[in-house]
C-alpha cells in the first residue's frame, strides 16, 4: 500500500514523511548491522588465511627449555602476551635456508585457521635471533617488521642484535 498525497492525474504518489515513518526503524540499526557484518567478514579473512605450506623435508618437534627462556625474554621486551604451546615448531633438517615463495628463508612464521608454525633451518635451531625474532611474529600475529618492535624494542634483526 502507497501512502502519498494526489498528483496531477490522481494518482497516489509517495511522500516523503510516510518513506521516513517506514525507513525510521532501520534508520537507527542499519549502520550498526552494516558495521557488524564488515568487521565479522573482516575477521573470518584473517582467521582464514592459510598457513604458508612446509618444505617437503621439514619435521615437526618438540622446543627445547632454551625456548621458554626465549620467549620470556621475547615477551618481555616487547610487552606482548601469547602463548608459547600454541606454536607447532618444523625444522628442516640439515639445512642452512629453505626455499620460499619468497625466496630462500632461515625461519618463517605462520598463521593460518590451522594454527601458527615457525619452520627453521637445522643450521638456526639454536640461534637465539633467529628463534626469537620468528617469536616476536608470533606475538605481534604479523608477517611485516615494525621497527619499534624489530630494533627499538627487541633489537631481533640482524642489524640491531647485540647478542
Amino acid at each position: 500500500m502507497l501512502i502519498g498525497s494526489p498528483n496531477t492525474k490522481g494518482r497516489a504518489v509517495p511522500s516523503m514523511i510516510a518513506f521516513n515513518r517506514w525507513l525510521h526503524p532501520w534508520r537507527t540499526s542499519l549502520p550498526i548491522v552494516v558495521s557488524m557484518v564488515v568487521l565479522v567478514s573482516l575477521g573470518d579473512v584473517h582467521a582464514s588465511r592459510p598457513v604458508a605450506s612446509l618444505p617437503s623435508n621439514a619435521a615437526r618437534f618438540v622446543p627445547p627449555a632454551a625456548y621458554q627462556q626465549w620467549w620470556t625474554r621475547t615477551v618481555a621486551c616487547s610487552g606482548l602476551r601469547g602463548s608459547l604451546p600454541s606454536i607447532e615448531w618444523f625444522v628442516v633438517p640439515g639445512a642452512a635456508t629453505f626455499d620460499t615463495n619468497d625466496g630462500a628463508r632461515v625461519a618463517r612464521w605462520s598463521r593460518g585457521k590451522d594454527g601458527t608454525r615457525i619452520v627453521l633451518a637445522g643450521a638456526y635451531l639454536s640461534d637465539e635471533m633467529v628463534v626469537r625474532h620468528e617469536m616476536l611474529h608470533a606475538l605481534l600475529d604479523r608477517p611485516d617488521h615494525p621497527p619499534e618492535y624489530f630494533v627499538d624494542r627487541c633489537h631481533l634483526t640482524w642489524e640491531s642484535w647485540g647478542g
